[in-house]
């Protein structure tokens, strides 16, 4: 989930569908650290520059993670007809247009929607953006099988997660999520329970299941749409 190096973790069987209930709690570190910063360089610097150093950090601790998977699944839902050339297009290592402008957009709407909330309610925002994005994996994981035939990273965890990762994930997720934004987290929440159903629904639609890159684009569309919210309210 993030850049930084982790060794001597077991590889066993399922066990990254057992860890994924961890996802929200990755999520609220990468989140505690954006505030931080945006707390540290707010007043000092103008709202586009922070925000371009906030999206900067979010980028690179991940590695580009999620934004490789909404650019995938933009290509391959953009240009492919059916699930056989969807899933050909999306493993394709080369961007195309749809992954092109789907990133350009997704970091074009980051830096307009970050600089455009205010510095009081930036920080619960971004916590609650970086929980919630990352917990959408959890239900896609529990109630969606994996849609390609071979293996890849996404069978580790689609269609694998136990009931009890998904419960203990999602109470962490409120928790940190109502802790960051007190009573304002119910609109955070409606949106990302809106954007996971409907992408879920999409996906099953298409390719009858999901795959990695299926959680990064969803991941980056409740992120994105969050700060929409925090934008919204300021």
């Amino acid at each position: 989930m993030t850049r930084i190096p982790i060794s001597g973790l077991p590889r066993e069987p399922h066990a990254l569908a057992r860890a994924a209930k961890f996802f929200p709690v990755v999520g609220l570190g990468i989140g505690l650290i954006a505030a931080t910063i945006q707390r540290v360089l707010a007043g000092r610097v103008q709202p586009q520059v922070l925000a371009l150093v906030l999206i900067a950090y979010l980028v690179l601790i991940t590695g580009a993670l999620h934004e490789d998977g909404l650019a995938d699944a933009a290509d391959g839902f953009g240009g492919g007809w059916t699930k056989e050339k969807i899933l050909t297009i999306m493993r394709d290592s080369r961007i195309g247009s749809f992954g092109a402008v789907a990133v350009t957009l997704s970091l074009l709407s980051r830096f307009i929607l970050i600089s455009n909330t205010s510095p009081a309610r930036l920080p619960g925002f971004l916590v609650a953006s970086c929980v919630l994005c990352r917990w959408t994996a959890l239900p896609l994981s529990f109630w969606l099988p994996y849609a390609r035939e071979d293996q890849g990273l996404g069978r580790a965890v689609a269609g694998q997660m136990p009931r009890s990762s998904l419960l203990w994930g999602t109470s962490f997720a409120v928790i940190s999520v109502a802790g960051a934004l007190g009573f304002g987290s119910f609109l955070p929440w409606l949106i990302t329970l809106l954007i996971t159903g409907a992408s879920g629904l999409y996906f099953m639609r298409h390719i009858q299941g999901v795959t990695g890159d299926c959680f990064g684009a969803t991941s980056q569309i409740t992120e994105i749409a969050i700060y929409f919210c925090g934008a919204f309210l300021r």
